[in-house]
């Protein structure tokens, strides 16, 4: 009987994380706390004149940089850009809280409904020219660049822009990707790499070769757990 009642609770605590007010009640939590962040933006100018000039951008970043860097990436809501976010529960949180900051979600992961998510992100970025990814997806493993961003980058025709989030004081979770949150009034820096244009790869070897590159350009951006050392 109380194994029942507490699956029970569970479902009806799962049930209130998904409604509509709770992602707006998290989005302008999210807001506020990151409000506190002293952020500094580094190298946004040259994609941005290349995005403005008609090119086709694709902004990637691991999965445990992407809290601080919420309360920035709203002010592209006007470009009308796309994330593709995993069917799972946590990630319909995540992806409330996306639609809310402007961001136009589009649900697959490389484990579930990937190929119709890709397909859509394609067709998404070839009208708006713009979308984030991320590239090691919602498990991992960590600094390991998932395919499909490379396999988006081709079928649209667009430059990768890695992007790398710092702060000085943060809080880690024991996550897989060793995800942080950054403390209250944290100096925290998004920093925007070198655009990548990859040519049409010829064969699987060509195309495996251009993961590996942009792995190894992203790798050493990977923020360590102190708590792990």
């Amino acid at each position: 009987m109380k194994q029942r009642e507490n699956t029970s609770m569970s479902l009806k605590f799962k049930s209130i994380l998904t409604t509509k007010l709770f992602h707006s009640f998290l989005y302008r939590f999210i807001r506020f706390y990151s409000s506190s962040f002293i952020i500094k933006i580094e190298n946004e100018k040259t994609w941005m004149e290349y995005f403005r000039s008609g090119g086709r951008i694709l902004l990637c970043t691991w999965h445990q940089h992407f809290f601080a860097a919420i309360r920035h990436f709203q002010s592209y809501r006007a470009f009308k850009p796309a994330l593709m976010i995993s069917k799972s529960s946590d990630g319909e949180i995540i992806a409330g809280v996306a639609e809310k900051s402007g961001w136009h979600t589009l649900r697959g992961s490389s484990s579930r409904a990937g190929k119709e998510a890709l397909r859509k992100m394609i067709d998404h970025v070839n009208q708006t020219r713009f979308a984030g990814h991320i590239v090691d997806g919602p498990k991992g493993p960590a600094g390991t660049v998932k395919a499909g961003v490379v396999q988006l980058a081709h079928a649209a025709d667009a430059a990768i822009i890695p992007f790398y989030v710092s702060a000085d004081r943060a809080w880690y979770f024991n996550s897989w990707d060793s995800f942080f949150i950054p403390k209250p009034f944290a100096r925290v820096v998004i920093s925007f790499g070198e655009m990548i244009k990859f040519t049409p790869a010829e064969n699987s070897a060509t195309f495996e070769s251009q993961r590996l590159y942009l792995e190894k350009i992203m790798r050493p951006e990977l923020r360590v757990n102190p708590n792990r050392q």
